[in-house]
């Protein structure tokens, strides 16, 4: 749901009061690592390297919004996806997605 706390306004995006394009492709990126999360073997997960969309609709508050992410090809540790985002039969935006599987505890420990 748009919310207060997801508006352009309240994210510093924009000055209005509609789904933020940072929370879009947020939620765009969710949908890409949940659609592999239960591939990964244990310990590994995804980490974003690299997204681009467009946003071609506003969303209000109060508006559901759903992503769908889609595999598109694997390369090794590399994953690419298509992406977009809805609101209801409306698509509000779309684009590619880059993830790479990691080690979960070796990742953290680099940091």
């Amino acid at each position: 749901m748009v919310s207060d706390a997801v508006t352009a306004q309240s994210m510093g995006s924009g000055d209005m009061p509609v789904l933020a394009t940072p929370a879009m492709m947020a939620l765009m990126e969710n949908a890409a690592m949940l659609a592999v999360a239960d591939q990964l073997q244990e310990g590994s997960t995804t980490v974003g390297g690299h997204i681009e969309s467009s946003h071609l609709k506003p969303s209000k508050i109060g508006d559901k919004v759903s992503a769908v992410a889609e595999v598109t090809k694997v390369d090794g540790r590399k994953i690419e996806f298509k992406v977009a985002a809805y609101s209801g039969d409306t698509l509000l935006g779309e684009g590619t997605h880059l993830r790479f599987i990691v080690d979960r505890a070796r990742f953290l420990s680099k940091i």
